[in-house]
């Protein structure tokens, strides 16, 4: 047991030299090695035909370390062996890159490795686009470049969750190897891993990785902290594994004269994990005396409550410390039995006791859950296990309701903080809710549902009346009161829950309740932000730099800007500054209005602009035009059959607009002469246009499912739909979708309108 806690406490240490050492085909050796002692099948020709087209593809790369790169990709390989993931991800794991790096293609993947590897291989391709790292002082911009970002990876990890656990095995090694970086390039990839790559571990459950992530990082973000950590614990090494061996050997034997049959060992908590306790409580090494944890595993959840009686009436427990997380998991799936004892030195000591099982899942988390058994034929089939990925929904759910990224940006940081405890309570039924510590009655009628929340008035812990702010404790019995006559939840809620369920919740009952109030106060505090700048607003608000506003925050209309500034989403004058920066940059010499409209007169005479869709990346072509793109509105989504006009823009070309788009309706005189004649020509009649309609409708049960089933019918592909109703039960659907036409687009209206409880349809013009 020595040798044991010798190698876990040196083992950080050791984690960047592990490999860097070997050459390739020992890697490779090693590879198949771990793969062997775990997955069923013998068969191990595709991740060799990996290895070498891997090989193949990386010959003449090298790492900054000047290895070979292909050492790169194995050592990610084997980080999931030792999770011991399947071998389509281990053979992703080893072809990450290569369509990134190297000529390969997706198409080549595809028929060399099968459509499973090449789905991983593409999603991985795309996170490494994904750039997440942001400076400590951001500006707003970065943040939202931030928010969008994390959106695009969680939909990656919704897709194939094994696409993130290459990701992360990808992290690590590179953290590992992290010492040839620059150390602007240290701090800031370490930054990211902390922030991002951390939690998401930990959340997925994977403490084997998380643990290392976490040391690497504080590693390089705080190098004089961590060696002084280092060096204080090395330097009381023998000391505290004599204690720690005296304590198991203690454990043990009153496990063993229980004749309960178990593992019992000692584990030294990891680095960082000691650095926050410091930080946190404010104290020196010498102040915290429990730096370990004795760990006893046991074949049945029997056997963990039986250790923990015994263990109980050997040593005292310290009231308050004990855990249940058995009966209550957490929500990555984490269960084991957690309590503080005062050993017989007086110095208290965690005991954690968990199955076999269960520990399998602490530590390999989600992963643990990659079941695989060999088919007659010699195929693999996975097992039809429901991963627990409730949060990973919830994030989803956000990205739907939530326009704004930067309060989607703030919940997720707030969902994302784990080193916060949680309170588990009941609902009159029995059925169990995890919410942070802190909570009250108006988290907990959230955690239910949004209808039960909004018209809460009241609640009952434990079958007395409490107050909405009261404090929920583990244990107590939770009924909330609600009344079809409440009036929906007060502002002042915002400030007393503590959960990011209940908050969004909240708000989204805000912006929809108060739209039109929202819209009219966005419009005053915009005015007098402009106003108090000397700055003539009606000279900024122009179609071309509203629809950047738009792109920029996630908003789909002007209005729901305006709403936004109203409520407090977004800053007036984060807009006001941005809509000057984009006038003042068009006001540039570079290409003044005069030379654009020149050009137009020019290279197009008398005639309008013909709009035909092409197969550039623009997608627009332009005949009889030199040098200006042309692109097509998003405030009115145009397509072929209606009248429409462009609009020139300096620098930018021209935007298309239907001739009934509010924006090109309110046009400031002076920016009319801006706008040119424009007609749709024949072009690929199977191409497809982005349209948009708004459905107001009787709400009822099962009218989404109808209006989704139209659409369906008629084969089209629906991009997005929002969802709201009033108080008067007025369902608004904002449909987003491809078409053809006009007429095609007419004939889906139609189909739509016969559907029982829709009133009417309207296109959005802006």
């Amino acid at each position: 047991m020595a040798d044991e806690t010798k190698v876990v406490l040196s083992e950080d240490a050791k984690l960047s030299e592990s490999h860097e050492s070997k050459l390739p085909d020992e890697l490779f050796r090693e590879l198949i090695s771990r793969v062997q002692k775990y997955h069923p099948s013998d068969d191990i020709s595709n991740i060799t035909k990996a290895y070498e087209v891997a090989s193949k593809a990386h010959a003449n790369q090298f790492r900054k370390s000047g290895e070979p790169y292909i050492v790169h990709p194995l050592n990610v390989a084997i980080i999931l062996a030792e999770l011991e993931l399947d071998k389509e991800t281990i053979i992703a794991g080893i072809l990450h890159d290569v369509v990134e790096d190297t000529a390969m293609t997706d198409e080549d993947l595809r028929r060399e490795f099968g459509d499973d590897v090449a789905l991983l291989v593409d999603g991985v391709t795309k996170l490494e686009k994904i750039p997440l790292s942001s400076d400590i002082d951001q500006s707003d911009a970065k943040l939202e470049m931030q928010a969008e970002n994390l959106r695009k990876m969680f939909l990656a990890m919704a897709k194939d969750i094994r696409v993130i656990l290459i990701k992360l095995a990808d992290r690590l090694h590179n953290m590992r190897t992290l010492k040839y970086k620059t150390p602007e390039s240290q701090k800031r990839i370490a930054k990211e891993t902390l922030e991002i790559y951390c939690p998401i571990a930990q959340r997925l459950g994977i403490s084997k990785l998380k643990v290392e992530l976490d040391d690497l990082s504080l590693k390089y973000l705080e190098p004089d902290k961590y060696y002084s950590l280092v060096e204080q614990i090395s330097m009381r090494k023998s000391a505290r594994e004599q204690y720690i061996q005296g304590i198991v050997d203690e454990v043990r034997g009153i496990i063993e004269k229980a004749e309960i049959e178990a593992k019992v060992d000692g584990r030294v908590k990891h680095f960082f994990s000691i650095y926050k306790k410091m930080k946190n409580q404010n104290k020196t090494l010498d102040q915290i005396y429990d730096l370990f944890a004795v760990r006893i595993i046991v074949n049945s959840v029997k056997d963990c409550y039986a250790a923990l009686g015994v263990i109980h009436s050997v040593y005292k427990p310290i009231p308050g410390r004990f855990k249940d997380y058995i009966a209550m998991p957490k929500a990555n799936m984490y269960q084991s039995l957690h309590t503080t004892l005062i050993g017989s030195t007086g110095q208290p000591f965690e005991v954690q006791i968990r199955t076999y099982e269960m520990h399998k899942a602490a530590e390999y988390g989600i992963a643990a859950h990659w079941k695989y058994k060999e088919a007659s034929d010699g195929k693999k089939v996975e097992a039809q296990e429901e991963e627990k990925l409730v949060w990973l929904r919830q994030i989803l759910e956000w990205q739907r309701d939530m326009s704004d990224n930067k309060e989607f940006m703030n919940l997720l940081k707030n969902d994302l903080d784990l080193f916060s405890d949680n309170v588990y309570c009941f609902t009159p039924t029995g059925e169990v809710k995890n919410l942070p510590a802190g909570s009250t009655p108006i988290d907990f009628a959230y955690s239910i549902h949004s209808a039960v929340g909004n018209k809460m008035v009241g609640a009952r812990v434990n079958g007395k009346m409490v107050p909405i702010d009261y404090e929920i404790k583990t244990g107590d019995r939770i009924e909330v009161i609600t009344s079809n006559n409440s009036k929906g939840p007060s502002r002042d809620w915002l400030s007393i829950v503590k959960s990011t369920q209940a908050k969004n919740k909240i708000n989204q009952w805000f912006k929809s309740e108060f739209r039109e109030e929202n819209i009219e106060k966005g419009k005053d505090l915009l005015l007098a932000y402009a106003k108090t700048k000397g700055i003539v607003l009606s000279d900024l608000m122009k179609p071309e730099y509203m629809e950047v506003i738009m792109r920029k925050y996630g908003y789909r209309s002007w209005e729901a800007v305006l709403a936004g500034i109203g409520h407090g989403a977004l800053k007036e004058g984060q807009i006001v500054n941005k809509l000057q920066e984009l006038y003042e940059k068009d006001r540039k010499p570079e290409l003044t209005n005069e030379e654009v409209l020149a050009n137009i007169a020019e290279n197009n005479t008398q005639q309008p602009v013909k709009i035909v869709r092409g197969k550039s990346n623009s997608g627009i072509v332009v005949r009889g035009i030199t040098d200006l793109s042309v692109r097509f509105s998003r405030c009115c989504s145009p397509v072929p059959g209606d009248e429409i006009v462009g609009f020139v823009t300096r620098g930018r070309g021209i935007t298309i607009h239907r001739t009934d788009c509010i924006n090109i309706l309110n046009l400031p005189e002076p920016e009319r002469e801006r706008i040119i004649d424009a007609e749709w020509q024949q072009g690929d009649a199977q191409e497809k246009y982005t349209a948009e309609i708004i459905i107001y409708a009787n709400n009822r049960n099962g009218l989404l499912a109808d209006i989704s089933k139209a659409l369906t019918e008629k084969n089209i592909d629906i991009i997005s739909m929002n969802t709201r109703t009033n108080k008067q039960g007025i369902a608004t659907l904002q449909t987003t979708f491809e078409v053809r036409s006009r007429e095609e687009l007419r004939s889906i209206v139609d189909k739509i309108r016969g559907i029982d409880s829709v009133i009417d349809i309207e296109r959005t013009v802006g």
